[in-house]
This record gives structure tokens, sequence and C-alpha cells, in this order.
């Protein structure tokens, strides 16, 4: 019975996916909020969120771009709906919207975004080549791409984080796949900063000329 309601953590649905991406919103807090103080962005700026999930990352996020856009795609319905839900003030005024897509085929035009973030997702995207091409196409040149993970792949001999990869069935990436994946895509990098226990990449080429903003003190304004 536990472990499928853990299935939800690949795709959220019906009740028991309900009750997970809320549960999601507190319980990633602690990877999010450090990965969110290494990513840096512009106030102007539009951004992509895949893998949304509850929306809680989308509503940091327009905190920190008071005169740009943040989107959010998640291939959970339950997701979608709950995303909206807690960003519906931004949405009223146009400031972002969500919509019902996986990485595959991402439902944006080409150069959309200046950012695009994936907060513990790419573990569950199927097609990791494709699906590096894709994000890399609806990004602005120069644009960034960022993950948040968890976890890495373990190394040999390491029991860590063994019982999550087989129950989810996660598909994990050491850091030399990871680089060789995102240079194969046409990203540069990746330059994770070093932290125990998380991993955070940004390694596309943008040129930053904002001041960092690092104020994740209260979410407000546009969570309704």
């Amino acid at each position: 019975m536990f472990e499928r309601f853990l299935q939800n953590a690949r795709k959220p649905q019906g009740i028991d996916g309900k009750l997970f991406v809320a549960a999601i919103n507190s319980g990633h807090s602690g990877v999010s909020l450090w990965g969110l103080r290494h990513l840096d962005v512009n106030p102007e700026d539009s951004i992509l969120d895949i893998g949304c999930g509850g929306g809680i990352n989308v509503a940091r996020m327009l905190r920190r771009t008071s005169a740009g856009r943040v989107c959010g795609l998640d291939y959970s319905d339950v997701g979608v709906a709950k995303s909206a839900s807690l960003n519906r003030k931004a949405i009223r005024v146009g400031r972002t919207e969500m919509r019902l897509g996986g990485v595959s085929r991402i439902p944006w035009a080409d150069n959309s975004f200046d950012a695009v973030t994936a907060f513990e997702t790419v573990y569950f995207w199927d097609h990791f080549a494709n699906d590096l091409q894709e994000v890399r196409r609806v990004l602005k040149p120069d644009g960034l791409f960022f993950v948040c993970n968890e976890m890495n792949k373990p190394e040999q001999g390491e029991t860590s984080g063994q019982y999550w990869i087989k129950t989810l069935g996660l598909t994990m990436y050491g850091p030399a796949e990871f680089q060789a994946s995102l240079t194969a895509a046409g990203c540069v990098g990746p330059k994770p900063p070093k932290a125990r226990g998380a991993s955070a990449s940004a390694p596309v080429r943008k040129k930053h000329k904002e001041k960092r903003y690092d104020e994740y003190k209260k979410i407000d304004g546009f969570v309704g």
C-alpha cells in the first residue's frame, strides 16, 4: 500500500496524488531552497519549471522575477491543478500559466525562455537525450538550464538511495554521464555548486548582469 502511494512521486493521480503534491511542497523545500540560492536570474526573465508538481517553486521564482514570467509544465493533471490553484493570482494577471504535457514534447515555441528549471524530476525522464534537446529548443540563445537533484547515481558499493531507485524506477546519472548528455544536447557545463547530499547544475551559456536575489523569507504577492 505504501509503495503504491509512493508511485505518485512519478505521476500523481487521484486522491493519493492530491495528498502527495500537497506534501511535496513542504517535503522538498529544503533541497529546493538550497538550489534556488544557486539560481541566478534577472527580474525580467521568462522561466519554465518542468515537473512543476505542487507549484511552490513557480511561486518562489515569481517572487524573484518581478517583471518576468514563470510557467509550469507537468504531465500530471493533479499537479497542474494544484500548481494553478497555488498561483491563481499570478495567472489572473498573466504572469504565469500551467500546461499539461511532458518534457519529450514541450508545448511551447522555440526560444521561449531565458531559463528552464527541473527540481527533483530528471530521474523520471524516459528519453533523456531527446528530452534535453527539447529543453534546448525552448531556451533562448545563451539561456540557462538548471537542474536540482537530491541524489546522484550511487557509487559502486554504495547502498544509499537504492530503495528509492528500485521502488520508483529512478534513472540516476553520475557527473560524467550527465555532462556527456548535456554536451551532446548543445549545452555547456555543468557547473554544480558543492554541497553535501545534493547537486545542482546550471549548464548553459547565460550572462548575468543583475545582482543575485537570495531572499526566501516569505512567499507572497502572487500566492493565493
